[in-house]
């Protein structure tokens, strides 16, 4: 707010951060864009609006390396600005649910300061989930309401038989990393209702999915092949369950993203079980998961690091699921699956796509041939548009006359 009132003041002041959950001040002045860029390295939709205005630009980056390009960075942050709990008898304060990249923006900035909300939770480590007094140069401190609320949303039948399709490739002792949207949620669901049993978890981004599944007793960790007995994770968002489960847990630790989303640490987890979402999937088999045409709609984020680190790790599969249609503005159906893609942003290469999953079915494109992935694809979609997917694959020479559809 104090920002906002000065930069009608200041030229070229540049913002660096992630999905934002509220409309900030900053954005609120008359032309921001004459003023400041808002650079994230994660779009949500209030980011894409400004994108539209002229000041907010996507940071394309693997979500693994972000706390390295900021600590090795030659333009060093002149301000890092961000929310902890309250200082412990020990003079530190805790980093709770944004402990995933902080550490590295402290080591990276000129001034530092924090914001004391007294409603976060206090989660234990791990690494990285804390900063002493003695690293801080200023306090801001106040009353405020609860933590941030980020409720799950009801999953649609898609998403239900989605999760369906993907349910019987987990096993017992499985470690688990959900993405965010509906299909994890119903997933989380789902496995709350079976027989797994002794799950373990490893994520970036931690959800009420997880405090789900723990809440049912399916989420022990007790199988993990490092971290054993720990719920990882890297940020947070959801309700206040979820900060209850997490606040002053030893069964629950946080951990810096270098580590959380290191392919290395992932393949160490024995049946890793990676599942993230996408946009569109192109006969190739490339995976589009940020962008609509050259239109951002949000970011790499983790979604290259869980499916390098899951094919590594014994047992483990990477899971991209999407719903085979949308309705575009007009109300019109859409095939996510297209032949090709003509501007669309690639975050997943075609040799890194592995299993695709639809509420038809689930295929495995590793190590199949471009007929084999065409069939598998189109398999996929749904059936009215399957037609013109198979003639569009025979000009683009990935059809077999043979193939069944």
């Amino acid at each position: 707010a104090a920002l906002a009132k000065r930069l009608p003041e200041l030229e070229n002041v540049n913002f660096r951060g992630g999905i934002l959950m509220w409309v900030p001040e900053i954005f609120q002045i008359d032309d921001p864009a004459a003023h400041m860029t808002w650079n994230s390295w994660h779009m949500g939709g209030i980011e894409r609006k400004a994108i539209a205005q002229g000041f907010s630009f996507y940071s394309p980056i693997r979500y693994s390396e972000l706390p390295r390009y900021y600590r090795e960075s030659p333009d060093p942050l002149d301000i890092a600005v961000f929310q902890v709990t309250p200082m412990d008898e020990h003079g530190y304060f805790n980093l709770s649910i944004g402990t995933g990249n902080a550490r590295a923006y402290i080591e990276n900035a000129d001034v530092v300061v924090i914001e004391v909300l007294e409603k976060l939770p206090r989660a234990l480590g791990g690494q990285e989930e804390s900063v002493h007094i003695s690293e801080v140069d200023m306090i801001v401190e106040g009353e405020h309401g609860p933590a941030i609320q980020l409720p799950s949303r009801a999953p649609s039948e898609a998403d239900k038989r989605i999760a369906a399709n993907v349910i019987p490739y987990l096993c017992d002792g499985a470690t688990v990393q959900l993405g965010i949207g509906g299909v994890p949620d119903a997933l989380g669901m789902m496995i709350a209702e079976s027989d797994l049993k002794d799950l373990g978890m490893h994520t970036e981004f931690a959800t009420d999915a997880f405090y789900k599944l723990f809440a049912s007793g399916k989420l022990t960790n007790r199988r993990k092949t490092i971290d054993k007995g720990k719920a990882v994770f890297g940020v947070a968002a959801g309700t206040q369950d979820l900060y209850d489960w997490i606040d002053n847990n030893p069964g629950v630790a946080a951990y810096p993203i270098s580590y959380v989303n290191d392919p290395d640490v992932i393949a160490q987890l024995d049946n890793f079980i990676s599942l993230n979402s996408c946009i569109g999937v192109d006969l190739y088999g490339q995976v589009s998961s940020e962008s609509s045409g050259t239109r951002q709609i949000s970011g790499t984020g983790g979604q290259v690091d869980f499916l390098t680190g899951a094919t590594k790790s014994r047992g483990g599969k990477a899971f991209i699921c999407m719903s085979s249609t949308f309705a575009d503005k007009s109300g019109k159906v859409q095939s996510r699956i297209v032949p090709h893609f003509g501007g669309d942003i690639v975050t997943s290469p075609r040799s890194q796509a592995f299993y695709i999953a639809t509420e038809n079915g689930v295929v495995n494109l590793a190590g199949a041939s471009t007929w084999e992935r065409a069939e598998g694809l189109i398999s996929l979609a749904h059936p009215q548009f399957r037609d013109e997917l198979i003639a569009a694959a025979e000009k683009m020479q990935i059809w077999r006359r043979s193939n069944k559809r």
